[in-house]
């Protein structure tokens, strides 16, 4: 093949190639909502074991799915605030993991706005690496499809911790976390793209 020649993939074919700039629009909505509830309620979610997470993050997913299924909304937010929380519950969970829920509950703001950034930039790296090998498949896919890999994602994760965090074959709790935020940011940007 000829080095000037460029190969169009699906993604590109579709007019996609900005995928990466689409993720961070999205990523930086997630922190900043992140931010401005560490300036509310502090540091409050340290004292959250991974179960408590990870039932959070099942609500989460639980009401968008009764959401997408016609059910009356009494709650005045949507299913996009609803996967914002889904992005930054991950992250959280996935901070937790590394710090424990043990000690010291506060985090000073820098510290806390670091450690997003490290995690986010992690799922990032993630997003790009399984972006490439699946070439953009989750483009193909309804948001509906998305919600429930979440749920699946989730009860993964509640078998995981039943059995004490101990995999044979399958990934660690943390890879979850990180594929829940990352299907969480393909929601937001499809939906971005419908309105």
């Amino acid at each position: 093949m000829d080095s000037n020649t460029t190969v169009e993939t699906p993604a590109t074919a579709m007019g996609h190639s900005d995928t990466l700039s689409q993720y961070d629009v999205e990523l930086e909505s997630c922190r900043h909502i992140f931010e401005a509830k560490v300036r509310d309620y502090g540091t409050s979610w340290r004292i959250m074991r991974p179960i408590a997470l990870t039932d959070q993050l099942y609500i989460k997913a639980r009401r968008i799915r009764t959401l997408q299924e016609g059910m009356e909304r009494r709650v005045d937010e949507g299913v996009e605030g609803e996967f914002q929380g889904i992005v930054n519950d991950s992250l959280i969970a996935l901070i937790q993991l590394e710090l424990g829920w043990h000690g010291d509950f506060t985090l000073g703001e820098e510290r806390v706005q670091a450690l997003y950034k490290e995690k986010a930039a992690g799922i990032r790296e993630l997003m790009q690496a399984k972006n490439h090998d699946y070439g953009e498949a989750w483009r193909d896919m309804r948001v509906e499809g998305i919600t429930d890999l979440i749920l699946t994602k989730l009860l993964r994760v509640r078998t995981i911790e039943a059995n004490g965090g101990r995999v044979e074959v399958s990934e660690g709790i943390d890879s979850h976390y990180s594929d829940m935020a990352n299907y969480a940011l393909f929601a937001l940007i499809l939906l971005s793209e419908q309105e």
